[in-house]
């Protein structure tokens, strides 16, 4: 990732720091969890949620979406007892993720980023956006990363989608958007039952046949 990739993303707060976040991976040649997250914005819960959620989003080999979506789990649960600083296991933070994958993630993660960011306005409905409504954003964002995490093809893209808008909405303070991701959430959830029931019906059925 050459430094002239980060003009083209750098349309917000988001875009900008995820064109800082793949600066520091090509600089360093990889980048694990726990930088990952530093660079996001480490007292940010909402950078957190967005650096762990857009990975899950791109065709990497591996497990990546089991990883990412353990991380989100962990990190609802601290914003639902009101932490500010994110812990993470080490086993966890020092998975280390190459300078390519970086760059794999923010070309195909941040033109959704700019679209959501372009629909945003900072400090409407702010009072969706305070520390009461942060704690309780950590259920949907618990749900969305059992979501994630579960290995279903094709799976990933609507719980993605749901955690970006509320985390964008949480860093530019727009209670609509966060609405928006409540209702994306659901979604969301309705898809990912719907595609688990069906991958568990096609397995029985194959099994029987």
């Amino acid at each position: 990732m050459s430094a002239t990739t980060s003009p083209e993303i750098e349309c917000g707060v988001a875009s900008g720091r995820l064109a800082a976040l793949a600066d520091h991976a090509h600089a360093a040649g990889s980048i694990d969890v726990g930088e990952m997250i530093h660079v996001m914005g480490r007292e940010g819960v909402a950078f957190v949620i967005l650096a762990l959620a857009l990975p899950a989003l791109c065709p990497i080999p591996g497990p990546f979406g089991m990883v990412f979506g353990t991380c989100l789990a962990l990190v609802s649960l601290q914003m639902i007892v009101g932490c500010e600083r994110i812990w993470l296991p080490d086993i966890i933070r020092r998975r280390r993720v190459s300078a390519g994958t970086t760059a794999l993630v923010v070309t195909h993660t941040a033109p959704m980023v700019r679209r959501v960011e372009a629909l945003l306005k900072p400090n409407r409905l702010r009072s969706l956006t305070g520390r009461c409504a942060h704690a309780l954003l950590g259920i949907p964002v618990f749900l969305l990363a059992v979501a994630v995490a579960l290995p279903i093809p094709f799976g990933n893209f609507l719980p993605v989608l749901a955690l970006t808008v509320i985390a964008i909405s949480l860093m530019e303070r727009d209670g609509l958007a966060t609405i928006v991701g409540l209702a994306l959430t659901g979604v969301a959830l309705a898809v990912s039952v719907g595609l688990v029931y069906g991958t568990v019906f096609a397995a029985g059925w194959a099994i029987g046949a």
